[in-house]
């Protein structure tokens, strides 16, 4: 089997501030749309965040867990959706919630997302909200069983 052209490292938002903030800069606020101001909120201290690396050592992806269980901005560059990045940020931070001991993990998914986290186990759990201009769906998985 080829070896992966990318990696996820975990760590905590002083670590992952500069890579996480280019990534989410450009696919939130400048892809999307966001504001600025609704992109960057206290939560991010709290965070174990997940970056996922090309093989060359460049930031493509990002994500984070918040210590309710709640995972949220995950965000992988243009040049390389499509090709397992934003999996392989999931499932770690699916894996460190089941670490951290929650039998739940939630987020709120954009609506073109959702089929996307359907794959990876995670059920719409109400209706469609907007959230900063974008329609989401609130999702949950199961940790307590594989």
């Amino acid at each position: 089997m080829p070896a992966s052209p990318f990696s996820v490292t975990l760590c905590a938002w002083d670590d992952a501030r500069p890579d996480a903030r280019r990534i989410r800069e450009q696919v939130f606020v400048r892809e999307q749309g966001v504001p600025l101001e609704l992109e960057w909120d206290d939560h991010d201290v709290h965070c174990d965040h997940a970056l996922a690396y090309s093989d060359d050592g460049v930031a493509i992806g990002t994500g984070r867990l918040l210590p309710d269980g709640h995972i949220g901005r995950m965000a992988v560059l243009s040049e390389w959706r499509g090709k397992g990045v934003g999996a392989l940020l999931l499932l770690a931070l699916v894996e460190q919630a089941r670490m951290r001991g929650h039998t739940a993990a939630h987020l709120n998914a954009q609506i073109h997302a959702a089929g996307f986290y359907r794959r990876y186990g995670f059920e719409v759990e109400g209706p469609e909200f907007m959230e900063a201009g974008i329609p989401h769906v609130a999702m949950q998985r199961d940790l307590t069983c594989s």
